[in-house]
């Protein structure tokens, strides 16, 4: 189980380097969620493996789960979910800006086009007198 569960995290790991370091926002969005999912299946693996041991204290019961990496887990998986919604809004204002959705606001190949470095400058122009 152990040697499943290695594996499992060197290619979720390795898959959201390789999103990542792409060049377009939605992968780099993908590349960071997959990166949380590793992130958290390594906290598991931190709290050992056990199955079928409740992690809730009884008295009938002689051995326990560790619940400190679950709650941990569930803890990560909130803010999880709140950074993604943050890098996906920051992506599409970025889009918006840019008129594209490259990371660093270029289409590679294209150089500097003098109507997409003047544009945002103009709207944020425009906000600023209005």
């Amino acid at each position: 189980m152990e040697l499943l569960l290695a594996s499992a995290l060197g290619i979720v790991t390795a898959c959201a380097v390789y999103l990542m370091l792409r060049g377009r926002t939605f992968s780099v969005v993908l590349g960071l969620s997959l990166l949380g999912y590793a992130i958290n299946l390594f906290i598991f693996a931190m709290g050992r493996l056990t199955s079928g041991k409740p992690p809730v204290i009884d008295q009938a019961v002689s051995s326990y789960a560790d619940p400190i990496p679950q709650a941990l887990v569930l803890t990560a998986i909130v803010i999880g979910f709140g950074m993604t919604g943050f890098i996906v809004e920051l992506a599409l204002r970025a889009r918006n800006d840019t008129k594209s959705d490259h990371v660093d606001g270029e289409e590679p190949g294209k150089g500097s086009s003098s109507e997409s470095d003047q544009e945002p400058s103009a709207k944020h122009k425009e906000e600023q007198g209005s």
